[in-house]
């Protein structure tokens, strides 16, 4: 616990240090590229969402790049003055982080230097779907050969061996999760937050089960988060960007895979789940019915279309999240 607690710290102090000077910068790109932007106005294909956005058009996205590396690193780091570490489970974290944040990158870039406008804007959501499912199916693979992992748990119900049908079925929840972060990551301090909290009961967890490896990853993860979300919290000077999102939310998967709850990674991550199914709900609708259920998707786009206070709202989201975290980690422990 000495030891985790210390990964904290560290890597906390080690992102706040690094923090101010890479907003500083991406400020200065976001004024060098001004005159840019207002050359390349185009028609948004999502005017109510980029209308509730409209006051965080100036701020700078792209602080999951910093994060991303800063993880790398001291995760490496770990490996050199740890005695005992898992080296596989850590080279699937580092190579999802990488595979799905670069991902991200392009569209990461280009809101740099130009205004913020829908999602997807690098890749398209094509190419992007099929890239996802490329990586999701190579991290499956790892995990079902390098990691041996090829089981369900459910409490209550048992352990269910189900072969060479693991990695479809981690695949589909990395890809889930790759694209309930970035689609949560709307509202200051919204996801992170929710991330944060999602992470303290995996701690918790991982603790419990002395996986000092995954729990020393995590911890170091934490304490970035927590000063990165000092200057994500409304009013937000810096977003994560697309980078960050699909890394951090395809890596939360894994760190659920890893610890074989996919029951408990899917309720502590139940927040989530709720805003990715609200925008699947609204995508149907439109398609199938040709009508939108809600005026604006996802969920917490709503309630700030409806006129609650943006703190409001990811206040009572993160409540909600500790909510489905506690339950999470209850049913997970009540199968040890």
């Amino acid at each position: 616990m000495t030891q985790l607690l210390g990964l904290v710290l560290f890597s906390f102090i080690v992102t706040s240090i690094f923090m101010v000077p890479f907003i500083d910068l991406l400020f200065y790109l976001k004024r060098r590229f001004e005159s840019i932007q207002n050359e390349r106005e185009n028609k948004s294909e999502t005017p109510i969402h980029d209308r509730l956005m409209k006051g965080d058009i100036g701020t700078p996205s792209g602080g999951g790049i910093l994060l991303i590396l800063i993880l790398i690193i001291l995760s490496f780091l770990y490996t050199f003055f740890s005695t005992v570490v898992d080296k596989v489970s850590l080279m699937i974290l580092l190579f999802t982080l990488f595979t799905f944040g670069s991902l991200g990158l392009a569209d990461d870039i280009k809101f740099i230097i130009t205004r913020r406008q829908g999602k997807f804007l690098g890749l398209g959501r094509k190419k992007m779907l099929l890239m996802q499912v490329c990586f999701s199916l190579l991290i499956s693979l790892m995990l079902y050969f390098l990691g041996g992992l090829n089981n369900i748990y459910i409490s209550g119900l048992g352990n269910f061996i189900i072969g060479i049908w693991y990695i479809p079925l981690a695949a589909f929840v990395i890809i889930a999760f790759a694209n309930a972060y970035n689609i949560s990551d709307g509202l200051d301090g919204l996801s992170s937050g929710l991330l944060l909290i999602c992470l303290f009961a995996f701690l918790a967890l991982t603790a419990q089960g002395l996986d000092l490896t995954l729990a020393s990853f995590i911890g170091i993860w934490i304490g970035i988060l927590l000063a990165y979300l000092y200057f994500n919290v409304w009013p937000a000077r810096i977003f994560l960007g697309d980078a960050g999102a699909f890394a951090f939310g395809a890596t939360l998967a894994v760190v659920g895979l890893l610890t074989g709850k996919i029951l408990a990674l899917a309720i502590i991550g139940g927040m989530f789940i709720v805003i990715v199914f609200s925008s699947l709900i609204q995508i149907l609708s439109k398609k199938v019915f040709n009508k939108k259920i809600l005026p604006v998707a996802p969920i917490h786009m709503y309630f700030k279309y409806i006129g609650w206070e943006e703190p409001k709202i990811v206040s009572r989201f993160w409540l909600a999240g500790g909510v489905f975290a506690i339950l999470g980690l209850w049913i997970a422990l009540l199968s040890r």
